[in-house]
């Protein structure tokens, strides 16, 4: 687990703690050991495991945790993910924020599968976006993987992507050919991605150089199977399909033949898995 994570767990349990857990300091005994599992109250898909895992031993390294279902997961009611031991103040210090985590990349994971579901059998591959959480967007791109999506560029610096704002300040062709030839020439290895708006903007960016993908905003199902028309044999540049899909038309959009339909909504409007923390005698196993 990287250092970015680790700041970001310890950040999660300095806002729910301060100066302490009072509740447990008074009400629950120093000496009382408790052993306790996280079980999924609904189906769904994991992610986040390891860094609900880490929340316990950061609050306290003598915990014992052990993931019982990992990432990527596929769960059921009553399902145990992990399951815990050791002292009860620390580990009833520690369960909300790991609750926090897990629920939360779950709901990412189990939203993207059933995207991912939803367009079987086509071309297209269901994309994430820059539509995270801040701070989380490492975190909730690996959730969306667990899902069976595909990231797309992590932020600024890894994708080019012009925009239609982009666009208003140099929005000349020949400036844009330009551009991309020196992207090209000063950052090897890096990808272009033009948005176009119209198929106008589709048949003018499919005659230029350099462009690795377009991305086709706010399109109909009819005019995206146009854009596809017009790469006709072409493997390049990739299509992406984006700008207000829903579960309900995403099926539809990927009939076109696109290769990418990317989804706002899988990082930025998630309901959280339900899963809680049950506590079980210490005498069973």
């Amino acid at each position: 687990m990287n250092d970015d994570v680790l700041r970001l767990i310890d950040a999660a349990l300095a806002e729910d703690i301060g100066e302490g857990d009072v509740t447990s300091a008074y009400f629950v005994p120093e000496e009382r050991k408790v052993r306790a599992f996280i079980v999924a109250r609904e189906e769904g898909v994991l992610a986040g495991v390891p860094v609900a895992a880490e929340v316990f031993r950061r609050v306290d390294d003598a915990i014992d945790v052990r993931p019982m279902l990992g990432d990527g997961a596929r769960v059921t009611r009553g399902a145990h993910v992990l399951a815990i031991e050791g002292s009860a103040r620390s580990v009833l210090t520690a369960e909300r924020t790991a609750l926090n985590f897990l629920q939360r990349l779950s709901g990412v994971a189990s939203a993207t599968a059933k995207y991912v579901k939803a367009v079987e059998g086509q071309r297209a591959r269901i994309l994430d976006t820059r539509k995270t959480t801040p701070g989380w967007r490492q975190l909730e791109k690996a959730a969306v993987a667990s899902g069976g999506g595909t990231n797309h560029r992590m932020g600024l610096y890894d994708r080019v992507m012009v925009k239609d704002n982009h666009l208003v300040a140099e929005h000349d062709l020949d400036s844009l050919q330009a551009a991309i030839r020196r992207v090209k020439a000063e950052k090897p290895g890096m990808e272009v991605e033009l948005e176009a708006d119209s198929l106008e903007q589709v048949e003018a960016f499919l005659g230029m150089e350099g462009v690795d993908h377009i991305l086709l905003d706010n399109m109909t199902a009819a005019e995206l199977k146009k854009a596809v028309e017009m790469r006709g044999e072409r493997a390049f540049p990739r299509l992406e399909a984006s700008g207000g899909v829903s579960f309900e038309t995403v099926a539809g959009l990927a009939e076109s033949g696109v290769d990418y339909i990317s989804v706002g909504a899988i990082t930025h409007s998630v309901k959280a898995l339900d899963l809680g923390l049950d506590f079980v005698p210490l005498e069973t196993s």
